[in-house]
């Protein structure tokens, strides 16, 4: 009798299910970006990312202990300066925000989770470009690569575990390990941002950092039709020593996530962005989606599209509700 294939049959019960999931999401594949705000007296949510703190120091230290204590996999930290200049000096700064915060962190919780930091200058630059300027109002490669190297020993020595540079700027991954290691940092990762796009899903992010930005980033993060220069640049960020690769955004970049894993010898990172978090948290409230359901089920596509690590701020409630949950039947 037809239909003798019955796929259903694997489907029946929730034992069965747990028995025969391809994928999983465990809290240690997460990582919570997380904001501190220099002179803030109290943490404050941020308008266009809802349940998302600008955190003061103390905020931040309670928050990370709470990350731990859920089982999150990492911390990637971005600082948010109360005054920015042209060349982003505070980002290299020993008490500049972020790394007065990482030393912060690193003195609270150790090697108890992984200590990461942004390595880029957009949130420090009075213009909100990921690099310094030319006098015709360029980013200049390379100008901004020895800054880079400045702010990642900063944050070596404040006590980052992984570096992550962002930036998209070409050599960045070789000019930091070399700044690195010339410092004695061999054992500092590097987690690169190798695949970044000019996405309009990075928009409640620039609340986020209060980005001075006027324009766009289009000069040299990439074109989102761009698929196979995406590979290329991984490719460049592997031979300049990269750690780990990272696919950023996570949702709507899932066929080169998935190109990715298919190839890369490192860990492969997906970022969740700020855009990706926002329309699931405002659809959320109003009813029109099941927010457990879809944050668990958007994280299990990431993993399924090959990521072994990703970067969402549902990650220490989403570890929480994953310790809570039967393996492999989160519906």
């Amino acid at each position: 009798m037809y239909p003798a294939v019955r796929p259903r049959r694997l489907r029946r019960n929730a034992a069965l299910r747990r028995l025969v999931s391809e994928t999983d999401v465990r809290p240690r594949h997460l990582v919570l970006p997380m904001f501190v705000h220099e002179g803030a007296s109290e943490p404050v949510e941020i308008p266009s990312m809802p349940g998302v703190l600008h955190h003061t120091r103390d905020s931040l230290r309670r928050a990370a202990v709470e990350a731990v204590r859920a089982g999150v996999g990492g911390l990637m930290l971005f600082g948010v300066p109360a005054e920015r200049d042209a060349s982003g000096s505070a980002a290299a700064d020993p008490e500049g925000v972020l790394n007065v915060a990482l030393r912060d962190l690193a003195s609270e919780i150790g090697d108890d989770t992984v200590l990461m930091a942004d390595t880029c200058l957009d949130e420090f630059t009075d213009h909100g470009h990921c690099g310094v300027l030319d006098d015709a109002g360029n980013v200049d490669n390379d100008r901004t690569l020895r800054l880079y190297g400045e702010m990642a020993l900063a944050q070596a020595e404040a006590g980052a575990h992984v570096l992550g540079p962002s930036g998209m700027m070409d050599g960045q991954i070789g000019a930091i390990r070399e700044s690195l290691d010339a410092a004695g940092f061999h054992e500092t990762s590097l987690f690169a941002y190798s695949a970044k796009y000019s996405s309009a899903f990075f928009g409640p992010f620039r609340d986020a950092v209060e980005s001075q930005l006027s324009g766009d980033r289009k000069t040299y993060q990439q074109d989102p039709a761009n698929g196979r220069e995406a590979r290329r640049e991984v490719e460049l960020d592997l031979a300049e020593g990269a750690d780990m690769v990272m696919i950023k955004p996570g949702m709507s970049y899932l066929d080169l996530v998935r190109q990715t894993a298919e190839t890369s010898p490192v860990p492969v990172g997906a970022y969740q962005v700020s855009g990706e978090y926002s329309m699931i948290e405002a659809a959320a409230e109003r009813g029109w989606l099941d927010r457990q359901r879809t944050v668990l089920e958007m994280l299990t596509s990431v993993r399924r599209a090959g990521a072994d690590i990703v970067l969402t701020y549902w990650a220490t409630q989403a570890a929480r509700w994953l310790r809570d949950e039967p393996a492999g039947d989160a519906s």
